[in-house]
């Protein structure tokens, strides 16, 4: 059983009526929505609302991956708080970050450069190419699927050089994108995907939803790692 939380800072839905509208039970509610009828997870949710932004140690120690969704509210997120994260990332947790997560603490930390790029509001319709084919995240999926309206997202995003590019998106204002990308920091696997604007309901697409399924089972530890590190004796014996 692979062990999953939804986070979500929870804060769009409640000021933003299309927010609101596209996502009434909240964001988080909509991924978990879209894992539970895979019966080889076990998908809980958090929010920043909850206390200790409902990521206490005991809660991510219990957690194979993460999912992170934010986009206004990053600053709100205490050090303590992503700095749990990111030992957890490095210890094996899988990481997701979704969309705007991009500049959540935990992915900054991670990533080590500004993470920014270039965007604009303007209800743009995107195609996302899959160019890794035979990827474990792009299991069931067809060359291209197309999402009706999504915020517009564009190069240059300022990412170290990602171990995969696997996805690339396209929008009808001519910007491209690299919608998908692949890391790895210690023990930990890390997945960018960039669709998911809080006022359209891409969340519940059904080419979206394979896409974080199958990456939660790409980014979840196989096996507890044992990671060799630290002082140890010499191996040989000198005389």
């Amino acid at each position: 059983m692979i062990r999953v939380t939804c986070w979500n800072e929870y804060y769009q839905e409640h000021r933003n009526p299309d927010a609101a509208s596209a996502y009434p039970a909240g964001i988080h509610a909509a991924l978990q929505e879209g894992l539970v009828n895979d019966k080889t997870l076990s998908v809980r949710t958090a929010t920043l609302n909850d206390t200790d932004c409902g990521l206490p140690q005991a809660i991510l120690e219990e957690t194979d991956v993460l999912l992170w969704w934010g986009h206004v509210k990053h600053d709100a997120v205490p050090d303590s708080v992503a700095d749990r994260v990111v030992k957890r990332v490095q210890e094996g947790m899988g990481f997701i970050a979704l969309h705007s997560g991009h500049m959540s603490k935990p992915f900054m930390r991670l990533m080590g450069t500004t993470c920014d790029l270039r965007w604009r509001e303007s209800n743009d319709r995107e195609r996302l190419w899959a160019v890794r084919p035979g990827h474990p995240i792009l299991d069931g999926l067809p060359p291209y699927f197309e999402l009706p309206a999504e915020e517009t997202y564009g190069e240059y995003f300022d990412i170290p050089q990602p171990d995969e590019v696997i996805l690339i998106g396209w929008f009808s204002g001519g910007e491209v994108f690299r919608s998908g990308c692949c890391f790895t920091r210690s023990a930990g696997r890390i997945f960018y995907f960039q669709p998911g604007h809080e006022t359209y309901p891409t969340y519940y697409q059904k080419d979206v939803r394979q896409i974080i399924r199958n990456a939660v089972h790409w980014a979840a530890p196989a096996y507890p790692p044992q990671l060799a590190i630290g002082h140890r004796e010499s191996l040989e014996i000198n005389t």
